[in-house]
């Protein structure tokens, strides 16, 4: 599937739920005097979903892999900052939330993970590098490989409505 904003990706809307989550987080009385922590972990878990946008923009797959890649590594920071968090004292009644966190940190970069091995095994240069001409040549081979999924669909007995739940 191809997407026209990056807010419409998946792992953009993740991302966004995660630095929500953080900024909830922190705002708890017991990252007041944690020296950088709470900005720290506000700034990292941004960072994901701004480098997301910022790839996604630029036009290029190598691009959006590379700004993926970033994006995953401010995942990880979060995450690091979130463990150091969760070992405090001081923030042993935020235990639940912080573990929560977490888990939503690690399933965004696993999303960024996958979205960036699926572009790099793909033929799309991005549409900075493709020309009206090799645009509507990658439009024609997409609607070609759907129509010959739905006649396999046909030939092997399934209607286009079965085929379309699949």
């Amino acid at each position: 599937m191809t997407y026209e904003r990056f807010e419409d990706t998946p792992a953009w809307q993740a991302a966004i739920t995660l630095a929500h989550r953080v900024f909830d987080l922190v705002d708890d009385l017991a990252f007041m005097g944690q020296g950088d922590l709470r900005n720290q972990l506000q700034r990292s878990s941004l960072s994901i979903s701004n480098n997301i946008a910022e790839g996604f923009e630029r036009g290029s797959t190598n691009e959006l892999i590379q700004y993926l890649y970033i994006a995953k590594g401010s995942a990880g920071e979060t995450r690091s900052g979130l463990r150091f968090a969760e070992g405090r004292p001081k923030m042993r009644h935020l235990h639940s939330d912080i573990s929560a966190t977490i888990q939503l940190s690690e399933s965004v970069a696993r999303q960024l993970r996958g979205w960036a091995n699926s572009l790099q095994n793909s033929d799309i240069a991005g549409q900075r590098r493709m020309t009206e001409q090799s645009q509507a040549e990658y439009r024609q081979k997409e609607r070609t490989a759907k129509f010959m999924e739905k006649l396999n669909d046909i030939r092997n007995g399934r209607s286009s409505a079965s085929a379309s739940e699949t």
